[in-house]
C-alpha cells in the first residue's frame, strides 16, 4: 500500500490537506514549506474526522441491547414489586407535598421551556462556533432529530399502551392520580423528557455541563410538582438513552478513527520528527522519521474495535482464572499507562522487545502507542527448515526473563515472536501482559509456548528446548495448565486444524495391531477383538497435548499431570442459574396468583394415593435399571445398577435434560470392565428403542383418551396420522437438499455403525433383550403413574390415558430444556396440558405437579447422593 503523503487520493478515512509538493506532507493542508526542513504546519482538523464515511460502533448495539433489557426489567419489577414502587412513589409525594404549589408549577414551567429550548440551544451553539466542520455537526444534528421522534414515538405508544391493555398494578407503579384535573392520572413516561435527552445523546451534545443541569431539573421539578413519579422519570430515561443509541447503530457514526494526518501531528507534538504514514493492517501504521531517525510502528488503541470483543473478553474473565482484564473495562489513559509500563518493565528484565517512543491520546475514542520499528519476520512467517534449535532457545531465553521478574506475557502466540535477519528472537505484543503476576499465570505462558512451539517443530523439540533452558521442573510444573481453555484462541484453532490434518493422514493397515488399549489394560479384557477390527475404522489420532505431556513425563514421570481447574464459572453452571431463574419467575406468580392454594392441597394430599405415588417413584428407578442392563450382553450386577439409576436423580442438579443420565450410564458400564465404544453403543441402544416406546406409547394413549367416553377432544387418528406425515414430510425436505442430507447421515453414522450392530449383537440373547424393552416401556408407565397418583391424591380424577399424554408430551417438551432435570420447564408443561387435556383447573394442576416434582426430582436427591457416593467408593463409578 501506498505512503499516505500530502494527497486525500487512496487515503482511507479521506483528507481535507492539500498537496505537498515534495511527498513528504502529513495530509493535513501543510504547504511545500511541510516537514522539518521549514515552513509552518496548518492546523489540522480539530475533530479528525472529516469527510469520512459512517460506521456502526459495536458500543452502539450492546447500549442498545442493554438499554431493552434495562426497561425491560423496569416494567415487570414495577408490576411484581408494586408495593415498593408504590412506597416509594407515596414517599416522594410527600415531600413534594412540601413545595408550595405555586412555586411547584412556576419550577415545572420554567424548566419544561428550557428543556424544549435545549435542541435547538445546543445545535445553534455547535453550528456558530469557530472552526467547526459544519457537515459533520449537521450529520450529528440529523441523527439527533431522527433519535428524538423515535424516543417521542416509543414514549406515546407505551402510555398508549398502558393506560388501555397493560394490568392496573403497573399503571398504578407508573402514575399516580390527578384530582381535579381532565387526566386521571399522570403520564406514564415523563412529558418530553426522552425525546430531548435522545436528541442530545444522538448529537453528542451531552458533554457539556448545560445539558446535564437543565435535564436534572426539569427531573427535579416534575417531582415536586407532582407531574411524575420516580418510576416515569426512569422510564423516560431509558427509552431517550435507548432510541440515541438504537438511532446510532441503525444509521451508524461518523468514523471516530483518527486520520494519518491528524496521527503525524500528534507524533509532532510528542518531540518525534514523522514525514509519512502507511497503514500495516487494522489500527496499525508505519511512520517514516526525517533525517535517518529509525521508523516507528504505530499502534492505534480504538476504542470502538476493543468495544467489538467486550462481549467475549468479559466471559472470558468471568470463566476463567488466568483470563487477561478486558482493555475495553480500562480508560484509555490506563490502557496507555498499562501498556507502557508493562513494556518498560520487560525492557528492565533485559527481554529483547520494541522500545516505546511515545505515546499519545487522540481525542476521547482514540489513543496510539508508537514503538521503535524492528525488522523481521514473525514465526508463523519462518519456514520450518529456519526454525532452528537456536532459535528455540532463542525464544525460551527470553521467556526465562520474563518468568525471572514476574512478568506474564498472556500472549505467546506466533504473531508476539519476532524473528529479526540475524536469527535473533525478540518478544512483542505485550498489551495484556501483567507485572508481579501470579505463578498460574506464569505457569500458563510456559505451557502455552510449548503448544506454540509444538504446533510448527513437534512436541519432542519444543519440549527439549524448554528444558534445556526453564529445567524439567519449571515445565513439568506446567503440565496441569496444558489444556486448551488454557491457551489463546488462535492456538485452539492451530490444535484442531493440526489433529484434522493428522486424521487425514493417517494410512490404515490391513487390520488394527493387536494391542490393548487403555480400558482393556486396565480391566484385563483381551486385545482379540480389537487385533480383530477391521482396518476401515482406525483408532483416534494422537493429540498434540498428550505428546507434549508424553515428552515431558519422559524426563519427569512423577511430574503433576491432573488438570488445573482454571473455570471460576462453568457455561452449564451459568444455565443453570438462568433456568433456575426463569423457573422461578413462571412458577411463583402462579402459586400465589390461584384461588386454592396449591401448597396446602398437597399437604391436605389423600395418604393412600399418595403411598401409591411414592411406590410408583421408586419403581421408576427399578424399571430404568432394568431398561438399562437390558441391552448390555456383558452381565452386570442388577443392584449396583439400581443405584446407579438413583445416583442419577442426583447428577440432574448439574445437567440439563437427560444427558447426565447418559454420561452417568457409560461412566457405569466403562467402570465394569466395558471398552468405551461398547458401552456408547449400549446406552445408544436404550435411548433408541426407548424413542420408539414413547412415541407408541403416544399414539395409544391419544387413541385411548380418544375413545373413553366423555374423554377429550383428542381424535387420535388424525393426530396421529398428521403427526407421521409431518415427520414424513421433513424427512423428505432433509433428504433432497445436499447440504442437510450430508448433516443427516453424520447425525444418523453412530447409529448405524454402532448402536444397530450392538441391538443384533442382543438378538442372540432374546430374554436380556425382552428385559430391556420391558424396562424402557415400565419407566413411562411408573411415572405416568406417580403423576396420575399425585392427581388423585389432591382430590382431582382424571382419566389415566389422559394423564399419559399429558406426561409423555410435557416431559418430553421440557427436557429439551437447558435447566438441570428441566426445572421449570418440566412444571410449566405438565400443569398447562393438564389444563388444557384433562380439564384441570389451574389449582389442582399446579398441586398434581408440585407433588410429582416433589417425589420424583426433589426428594430423589439425597439418596441418590448416597448412592453416588457409594458407587466411587466400591469403584463402580
Amino acid at each position: 500500500m501506498a505512503d499516505v503523503t500530502g494527497s486525500a487520493t487512496g487515503d482511507r478515512t479521506g483528507s481535507t490537506g492539500g498537496s505537498t509538493g515534495d511527498g513528504l506532507g502529513d495530509g493535513t493542508g501543510d504547504g511545500p514549506g511541510d516537514g522539518p526542513t521549514g515552513g509552518t504546519p496548518a492546523r489540522p482538523d480539530p475533530t479528525g474526522i472529516a469527510a469520512t464515511g459512517r460506521i456502526r460502533q459495536p458500543a452502539a448495539l450492546i447500549r442498545l441491547l442493554a438499554g431493552l433489557a434495562v426497561i425491560a426489567l423496569t416494567l415487570l419489577s414495577a408490576d411484581y414489586a408494586r408495593a415498593t414502587t408504590n412506597g416509594l412513589a407515596e414517599d416522594v409525594g410527600d415531600v413534594a407535598a412540601l413545595v408550595p404549589h405555586p412555586l411547584g408549577g412556576v419550577a415545572t414551567g420554567l424548566t419544561t421551556a428550557a428543556l424544549l429550548l435545549m435542541p435547538g440551544c445546543s445545535a445553534a451553539r455547535r453550528l456558530l462556533a469557530t472552526g467547526t466542520d459544519r457537515r459533520h455537526v449537521l450529520q450529528q444534528i440529523a441523527d439527533g432529530v431522527l433519535a428524538a421522534v423515535l424516543a417521542y414515538g416509543a414514549s406515546l405508544l407505551l402510555d398508549l399502551w398502558i393506560d388501555g391493555r397493560a394490568p392496573f398494578t403497573l399503571v398504578s407503579a407508573l402514575t399516580r392520580p390527578l384530582p381535579g384535573s381532565p387526566l386521571d392520572h399522570t403520564e406514564p413516561v415523563y412529558g418530553y423528557l426522552a425525546p430531548v435527552l435522545a436528541f442530545l445523546t444522538a448529537s453528542a451534545a451531552l458533554e457539556r455541563r448545560v445539558p446535564w443541569a437543565v435535564l436534572t431539573l426539569s427531573a427535579l421539578a416534575g417531582l415536586a410538582a407532582g407531574a411524575a413519579t420516580p418510576t416515569a422519570l426512569l422510564l423516560g430515561v431509558l427509552i431517550g438513552w435507548t432510541a440515541a443509541h438504537g438511532t446510532r447503530w441503525a444509521v451508524g457514526t461518523p468514523d471516530p478513527r483518527p486520520r494519518p494526518g491528524q496521527l503525524l501531528h500528534s507524533l509532532r507534538e510528542a518531540g518525534l520528527r514523522p514525514v509519512s504514514v502507511t497503514p500495516e493492517g487494522p489500527d496499525r501504521y508505519r511512520v517514516r522519521q526525517h533525517g535517518g531517525r529509525p521508523d516507528l510502528d504505530v499502534q492505534l488503541l480504538d476504542r470502538q474495535a476493543v468495544t467489538a470483543a467486550l462481549v467475549q473478553r468479559v466471559w472470558r474473565r468471568l470463566r476463567l482464572r488466568t483470563a487477561p482484564h478486558p482493555r475495553a473495562l480500562r480508560s484509555l489513559r490506563t490502557g496507555l499507562e498499562h501498556e507502557a509500563l508493562v513494556s518498560y518493565a520487560a525492557v528492565a528484565a533485559g527481554v529483547r522487545t520494541r522500545r516505546i517512543a511515545a505515546t499519545a491520546e487522540l481525542g476521547r475514542d482514540a489513543a496510539l502507542v508508537a514503538y521503535e520499528r524492528l525488522p523481521g519476520r514473525t514465526l508463523d512467517e519462518l519456514a520450518d527448515e529456519e526454525i532452528t534449535d537456536a532459535l528455540l532457545a532463542e525464544a525460551w531465553g527470553q521467556l526465562a526473563l520474563l518468568q525471572r521478574r514476574a512478568i506474564a506475557h498472556r500472549a505467546l502466540v506466533p504473531s508476539a515472536l519476532l524473528v529479526d535477519a540475524t536469527g535473533t528472537v525478540h518478544l512483542v505484543g505485550l498489551a495484556d501482559g501483567d507485572i508481579a503476576a501470579g505463578e498460574l499465570v506464569l505457569r500458563s505462558d510456559i505451557a502455552q509456548l510449548l503448544t506454540t512451539l509444538a504446533l510448527r517443530t513437534g512436541a519432542e523439540r519444543s519440549v527439549r528446548a524448554a528444558v534445556a533452558v526453564l529445567g524439567p521442573d519449571a515445565v513439568a510444573a506446567a503440565l496441569p495448565l496444558l489444556q486448551p481453555i488454557a491457551l489463546a484462541r488462535t492456538t485452539r484453532i492451530a490444535l484442531k486444524q493440526a489433529a484434522g490434518r493428522r486424521t487425514a493422514a493417517a494410512v490404515p493397515t490391513a487390520r488394527v495391531p493387536a494391542q490393548r488399549t487403555a480400558p482393556e489394560a486396565l480391566t484385563g479384557a483381551p486385545a482379540d477383538a480389537a487385533a480383530a477390527a477391521p482396518a476401515s475404522a482406525p483408532g483416534p489420532v494422537p493429540d498434540l497435548l498428550d505428546g507434549i505431556r508424553a515428552e515431558v513425563l519422559r524426563g519427569r514421570p512423577q511430574a503433576p499431570v491432573r488438570p488445573v481447574r482454571l473455570e471460576r464459572l462453568r457455561p452449564r453452571t451459568l444455565l443453570a442459574v438462568v433456568g433456575g431463574v426463569v423457573a422461578g419467575w413462571l412458577l411463583l406468580p402462579q402459586l400465589f396468583a390461584t384461588e386454592q392454594n396449591p401448597i396446602a392441597a398437597v399437604a391436605d394430599a389423600d395418604p393412600f394415593w399418595l403411598a401409591l405415588a411414592v411406590l410408583a417413584a421408586a419403581a421408576g428407578h427399578v424399571a430404568g435399571a432394568m431398561g438399562f442392563v437390558g441391552f448390555v450382553p456383558e452381565r452386570l450386577d442388577f443392584r449396583n445398577a439400581v443405584l446407579a439409576q438413583l445416583a442419577g436423580s442426583f447428577v440432574k442438579l448439574v445437567s440439563p435434560g437427560r444427558v447426565g443420565g447418559v454420561a452417568l450410564n457409560t461412566r457405569f458400564l466403562q467402570r465394569a470392565g466395558i471398552p468405551t465404544a461398547q458401552a456408547l453403543s449400549s446406552v445408544g441402544a436404550g435411548q433408541l428403542i426407548g424413542l420408539v416406546l414413547h412415541l407408541l406409547q403416544l399414539g395409544a394413549f391419544v387413541y385411548l383418551t380418544g375413545a373413553a367416553p366423555g374423554g377429550s377432544e383428542l381424535d387420535a387418528l388424525p393426530a396421529v396420522v398428521g403427526g407421521l406425515a409431518v415427520a414424513g414430510a421433513l424427512l423428505a425436505a432433509v433428504s433432497a437438499v445436499p447440504p442437510a442430507r450430508r448433516w443427516l447421515t453424520a447425525r444418523l453414522r453412530p447409529l448405524t455403525a454402532e448402536v444397530l450392530p450392538r441391538l443384533l449383537e442382543l438378538l442372540r440373547n432374546p430374554g436380556r433383550l425382552a428385559v430391556g424393552f420391558t424396562g424402557q416401556l415400565m419407566v413411562s408407565i411408573t411415572l405416568i403413574a406417580c403423576l396420575y397418583c399425585c392427581a388423585r391424591a389432591v382430590g382431582r380424577e382424571p382419566a389415566f390415558a389422559s394423564v399419559g399424554v399429558v406426561f409423555l408430551v410435557g416431559n418430553a417438551a421440557g427436557n429439551a430444556a437447558p435447566t438441570p432435570g428441566g426445572a421449570g420447564f418440566v412444571d410449566s408443561a405438565l400443569v398447562t396440558l393438564l389444563e388444557l387435556v384433562t380439564s384441570m383447573e389451574e389449582g389442582g394442576a399446579l398441586a398434581a405437579v408440585a407433588l410429582y416434582r416433589l417425589l420424583t426430582f426433589v426428594l430423589p436427591v439425597l439418596p441418590g447422593w448416597a448412592a453416588f457416593t457409594w458407587l466411587q467408593r466400591r469403584g463402580a463409578l
